[in-house]
């Protein structure tokens, strides 16, 4: 895996293992988490674009841990640390821009859509071939499709094909937008995304995520207590005097 932080504070993290079509082992796993908590604490990195090299994005968890006879309580264990690095992406309160270059499946599929944006090269596509294996999407695989698509669509993709194209899988909302060149668009989004408030968008991407698991009321509830405590930030009162002042 690497890594590049560039002038704007933009961190751009590629797997880089080409040659397992950059399927997640536990040092690829260690690393990302790694960056990811980085990412979360280092005020120089402002936003992450998640991309990889070669021609798949993520060929997901390596095959080589199922070559074993797992123990239920030792599998769960095993598989709950790839959970918690995948919610550890999708918890990051600064932007993250998933540049999917080639082809992703299982864990890889899961690490694209949990960015905040999903931009998709018209070859790419995600692969859901779990089934032939006699297991399932997991590490939120069918929860979050559902919250992210929609009950009947995610129905379609999970027990309908096995593959999702790029026009498809836009088609489908799980993707952003399909574009000739990933990262130069993930970063054109970037930029976009970091004209906001830091505070400001750390809080929507919060209350995004919660108002997939709450009722409307405890939403509403919480969207009045994220925006008493920015009306006090000077990143709004800023903003505000710029606004009178022209």
């Amino acid at each position: 895996m690497t890594q590049t932080l560039d002038a704007e504070g933009v961190l751009l993290i590629a797997l880089n293992r080409p040659e397992r079509r950059n399927a997640i082992d536990d040092a690829v796993a260690d690393a990302l988490r790694d960056a990811f908590e980085r990412a979360a604490t280092d005020a120089a990195v402002r936003a992450v674009i998640l991309t990889a090299e070669g021609r798949a994005f993520s060929a997901g968890g390596d095959l080589s841990r199922f070559e074993r006879d797992w123990d239920p309580r030792d599998f769960r264990h095993d598989s709950h640390r790839l959970t918690q690095l995948i919610t550890l992406v999708e918890r990051l309160e600064k932007p993250t821009v998933a540049a999917i270059n080639g082809v992703a499946t299982g864990a890889g599929t899961q690490l694209a859509l949990v960015c905040d944006v999903r931009l998709m090269a018209p070859g790419a596509r995600f692969i859901y071939r779990e089934g032939r294996l006699g297991i399932i999407p997991s590490h939120g695989g069918i929860t979050r499709l559902v919250k992210l698509i929609g009950l009947a669509r995610a129905r379609d993709v999970i027990l309908g094909g096995e593959e999702v194209g790029a026009e498809d899988a836009l088609r489908l909302g799980m993707v952003t937008a399909v574009v000739d060149d990933v990262v130069a668009a993930a970063r054109e989004r970037v930029a976009l995304m970091l004209e906001r408030s830091p505070q400001a968008y750390a809080a929507a991407k919060r209350l995004l995520w919660l108002a997939g698991n709450v009722d409307l009321e405890s939403g509403m509830v919480a969207e009045a207590l994220a925006q008493s405590a920015l009306v006090g930030t000077p990143e709004h009162k800023e903003a505000v005097w710029r606004r009178s002042s022209s």
